[in-house]
């Protein structure tokens, strides 16, 4: 049992409820008081630190994560043209260490690279051609790989497109190493990940600290898989090596349909929670599915159709899954509430419906949400736009520009809310840090200083809740998101006092300890 005295400590019960003191016993809060009231001499002292609740970020991608800590950060401020990733590439500690090692990176952004292209497979070649090169594209869901990549993966002139994906080509048919889209994307992963399992297993577990250093004791796995393998098995071998997370995994819908051994499990460090439905891309990628053309003509790539959208549901309500879908374009997002707004919900305890994203939405959509029948909960991500601000810029009207990542009227409708990361699928260093997400939405403010509709902002109390009470609800952390009788003694120490400091230095903000079932996992080491 421990005792914890002198600290500011958020409980989560509502935005003003602060405590100095609670005790936790067996891995559970058991009281939560003033510390007027604690006569023990064993007390640990917080030092009038502000604590909140462990942190949970509900859409996140940890097995890209976990690859992306051992690769190279193709991303602003240090990587600015193909010229600069080739040499981040060729200091990566993977270069040189022979044929079967892959060098890898994240984080590009053709937009932000001097040359306004996308590298290609001759670009990845000057750095090896012995060695494979897999550099994923900010969003995650579009990347490119060099020639001995795409030979490991089987592609040539001849291979045709996966479905929902696109190989790209040089004009004389040659692939270009582009891979757009998750299917295409998944021809070099499956690559890579069938060649050393026990790699993918330790990359895990050294992650594990990543999140624990952000204050994250919850996460959200948006991209479970059956093959190469199957990700519940990587994760528990994972956590038996070491990983602490605790992780809701949501397996893609196109890999299991038709599998009725997927079923919901209950554990609260490991478990099944839902399925995950792609019905567009992204807007960076001029591929998100919207209703009014990007500048190029495209209007993006539409995935999943009304028919294919209702399977899913129904096999989702079958096996008492929940639904997560990525939507980023209004036309996608128009589909899903068209498709389910007026059915019944099957999950009491949490939303059956997740949109992801919802990063465009009318006045029109809003109500329909607030008038449905369908539990929905929305997951967004306002660190995209604190990013990608030029992108969104470029490629959205103004008439949709006013419309992107509306947190605030998200709030109003009933739908439950979160803040989320989707790390590492943004242009950022730190693409999972919860104070930057929650700097964007609570200022409006990118980084290149544009104010992006200042109306949508939110408060502080708010923006800890979307981390913290809302996600667990969403993601069934249900031991999670309060700190009170009966939870989690998972809680995080921050070196500021998030509530009092001025806005724009909450993206400053840094986790100092954090605690998981009464134990101190992660200490700040100077």
């Amino acid at each position: 049992m421990s005792t914890f005295i002198n600290g500011k400590i958020f409980t989560g019960a509502d935005a003003n409820t602060f405590a100095s003191a609670m005790t936790i016993k067996d891995g559970q809060v058991v009281w939560v008081g003033d510390t007027s009231d604690v006569n023990d001499s064993d007390a640990i002292d917080l030092k009038n630190q502000t604590v909140l609740p462990g942190l949970i970020d509900v859409h996140t991608h940890p097995k890209y994560i976990a690859d992306a800590l051992h690769g190279v950060a193709c991303t602003p401020p240090n990587v600015n043209s193909i010229a600069d990733m080739q040499e981040a590439l060729r200091n990566s500690p993977a270069f040189g260490q022979g044929p079967n090692t892959w060098i890898e990176g994240w984080g590009f952004d053709e937009t932000k690279l001097a040359e306004h292209r996308t590298p290609t497979v001759d670009d990845l070649d000057k750095v090896s051609t012995t060695q494979p090169i897999f550099i994923y594209r900010s969003d995650c869901h579009s990347s490119v790989g060099n020639s001995k990549a795409l030979e490991m993966a089987g592609i040539t002139a001849t291979t045709p497109d996966p479905v929902g994906g696109f190989i790209g080509h040089f004009p004389d048919g040659r692939p270009n190493g582009y891979m757009k889209e998750v299917a295409a994307t998944q021809l070099l992963i499956k690559a890579k990940s069938a060649q050393s399992y026990q790699a993918d297993v330790d990359n895990m577990v050294n992650s594990s600290d990543h999140y624990l250093k952000n204050g994250i004791v919850a996460i959200g796995e948006m991209m479970g898989r059956i093959r190469p393998y199957d990700s519940l098995k990587l994760y528990q071998d994972s956590v038996q090596a070491g990983f602490k997370p605790k992780t809701s995994i949501y397996y893609v819908y196109d890999e299991v349909a038709g599998n009725n051994r997927l079923q919901p499990t209950n554990d609260d460090q490991l478990r099944i929670a839902g399925i995950k439905v792609f019905m567009d891309g992204s807007i960076s990628g001029e591929t998100a599915y919207n209703s009014q053309p990007y500048p190029s003509g495209k209007q993006g790539v539409s995935l999943t159709n009304a028919t294919k959208l209702k399977q899913a549901v129904e096999y989702a309500k079958q096996n008492d899954l929940q639904v997560a879908i990525h939507a980023m374009g209004d036309a996608a997002i128009q589909l899903i509430l068209d498709t389910t707004d007026n059915m019944k919900p099957w999950l009491s305890d949490q939303p059956s419906i997740r949109i992801e994203h919802a990063s465009i939405l009318s006045d029109r959509m809003l109500d329909q949400i607030q008038a449905a029948t369908m539990n929905y909960a929305l997951v967004t991500q306002p660190i995209f736009f604190f990013a990608e601000d030029e992108s969104y810029r470029s490629y959205l009207s103004p008439e949709q520009f006013k419309q992107i990542y509306r947190v605030k009227s998200m709030m109003a409708t009933k739908a439950e809310f979160a803040l989320s990361s989707d790390a590492p699928c943004t242009p950022w260093a730190e693409p999972d840090s919860p104070f930057v997400n929650i700097y964007a939405a609570v200022t409006r403010t990118a980084v290149n200083g544009d104010i992006v509709n200042p109306s949508e902002a939110i408060n502080v109390p708010d923006a800890v809740f979307a981390y913290t009470n809302w996600p667990a609800k969403i993601g069934g952390f249900h031991q999670n998101g309060l700190l009170a009788p009966g939870y989690a003694g998972d809680f995080v120490v921050l070196d500021q006092d998030i509530f009092t400091i001025p806005h724009n230095d909450i993206k400053n903000v840094r986790v100092k300890e954090t605690w998981m079932v009464g134990k101190r996992v992660y200490k700040v080491t100077k």
